[in-house]
């Protein structure tokens, strides 16, 4: 059973509407590549179609009713946007679930090193990662770094054209036959991950003020002015590579080097995501897992404008899905099931057994990307249950490896309600496996809400080179994703 590609049915008004889509989905990701830039840039989109922010209902205890937009946030990673219906909300929501963190290097908390006149920032790989894929790359930093005095200042370097950029350093092929002979998950090591910073070391030069010290000047006094000194400055005799990138911090940002311990720095590649092929049908750039399913997620929930709902439209973009979807900001937490309690209560429908039946009659599309068949690597996968760039929106029943491990199974039932929607809207969509059998596996956000009782199934766009630090998608499949998330929110 075959899916056509579905490039064959555009006209010109389809391929003008997918053109656009896609530029602003490029835009996008090349300006949003943390968690934190993806729900702030988020928020700014859903405030100029007319959502407000929840936590100022809750303060003024104003009651929300049908066709009031509101948003809501966690820790400035994750992010709720909701579209009240006609229908009580103890009928269920739609639901779009997609994640906006991706895999990367993060900082380490002591990040500095300087040895043999070369500086480096240590790091932490985030996700699953080939390591040896992130070497001799163009790395640019974003991030945040929180001060004692409660000030946190936004780092990004290395985006603009004038900005340097980083990069981890690779073995020169002449004397790498040792390394040519390990496994490729051995070649580089996650400790070796570093990142060179830096080779121009701090001059400090002798002023007077050392020759009246040298000649007997009051020690004391002495003293006092050496304790002045910036620390970069004392540490420039031993370290002075490293003091230097520590001075051009200073001067830049107003940082030094103990503000590490309360930051949050990402090594991610530096650049734009851009138009791929001389038909410039795919995008190549990077984060496109899970940002691609998120931003076609965003882009349908704020299409809905002043729709008349029948049941309330949500879209939820949560972070931590590449760790296991723990911790405050991850699907595992509280927040969603806080907010759409915060919601009930505002549209008078409050209580803990109306938020029960709400959760379990609701329906999500769990939008995580699928790994697109790649005759490259044609053996990993079964081909008549894989997905294809350009033959649009994937459902996976389910996930998991090997024996569904870890999986959501989405019910038959469902399965056939929502290619009922799709069919409605003329969405392109295929099914698939996550490749063969017994070679590997993966698992998404969507046995988390599933918990509750409500339907959810695992949608979203093939991916090339999945979690590579550029990765390919088809504007073909970014176009009908949009349509099938805008479909599945007015109608499933």
């Amino acid at each position: 059973m075959e899916h056509d590609v579905a490039w064959k049915k555009y006209d010109e008004a389809d391929l003008e509407a997918l053109e656009q889509l896609a530029s602003e989905y490029i835009d996008f990701i090349s300006d949003n590549k943390t968690e934190r830039e993806c729900a702030a840039a988020a928020i700014a989109l859903a405030e100029e179609r007319g959502y407000r922010p929840l936590d100022e209902a809750v303060r003024e205890g104003r009651a929300l009713r049908a066709g009031d937009k509101v948003w809501a946030q966690a820790h400035g990673k994750a992010l709720i946007l909701a579209h009240l219906g006609s229908a009580p909300l103890a009928e269920g929501f739609n639901i779009l679930g997609a994640h906006i963190d991706s895999p990367r290097l993060d900082l380490k908390q002591n990040p500095f090193s300087e040895s043999n006149g070369l500086a480096h920032l240590d790091t932490h790989y985030y996700g699953g990662i080939k390591n040896y894929q992130w070497v001799t790359l163009p790395l640019a930093l974003h991030g945040v770094i929180a001060k004692t005095d409660g000030t946190v200042v936004e780092v990004n370097v290395g985006e603009d054209a004038g900005d340097p950029v980083f990069c981890v350093t690779d073995l020169l092929i002449h004397l790498a036959g040792k390394q040519m002979g390990k496994k490729a998950s051995e070649v580089v090591e996650g400790e070796d991950l570093d990142i060179l910073i830096g080779n121009r070391p701090l001059v400090i030069e002798k002023d007077e003020a050392d020759g009246d010290a040298a000649a007997g000047a009051d020690p004391a006094a002495t003293e006092a002015d050496a304790a002045d000194r910036p620390v970069y400055e004392k540490l420039a005799e031993k370290e002075p590579v490293k003091a230097f990138a520590l001075k051009l911090l200073a001067e830049k940002y107003g940082i030094a080097e103990e503000d590490f311990l309360s930051a949050e720095i990402e090594a991610v590649p530096a650049g734009r995501a851009r138009d791929l092929g001389f038909d410039r049908s795919m995008v190549i750039g990077y984060g496109q897992d899970d940002r691609v399913c998120a931003y076609t997620s965003l882009a349908a929930q704020l299409a809905l404008a002043d729709a008349a709902l029948e049941k309330t439209g949500m879209c939820v973009l949560v972070d931590k899905e590449e760790i296991g979807s723990v911790g405050a900001t991850g699907m595992a937490s509280q927040f969603f099931e806080n907010t759409v309690a915060e919601i009930m209560e505002l549209a008078d429908e409050g209580g803990p057994l109306p938020l029960r039946r709400a959760l379990v009659a609701s329906s999500m599309l769990s939008s995580d990307v699928s790994a697109g068949f790649d005759p490259a690597y044609a053996a990993a996968f079964e081909a008549k249950n894989s997905a294809y760039l350009g033959r649009g929106l994937v459902f996976n029943k389910y996930t998991g490896s090997r024996g569904k491990s870890g999986s959501n199974d989405a019910s038959a039932e469902y399965v056939a309600r929502i290619r009922r929607v799709m069919g409605d809207a003329g969405v392109s969509f295929q099914t698939a496996e996550l490749g063969k059998v017994d070679v590997g596996g993966g698992g998404t956000i969507a046995y988390i809400p599933a918990k509750y009782g409500m339907d959810v199934i695992d949608s979203g766009v093939p991916v090339l080179s999945m979690h590579a630090p550029w990765e390919v998608t088809s504007k073909a499949d970014i176009y009908e994703a949009f349509k099938g998330y805008e479909a599945f929110l007015k109608n499933a």
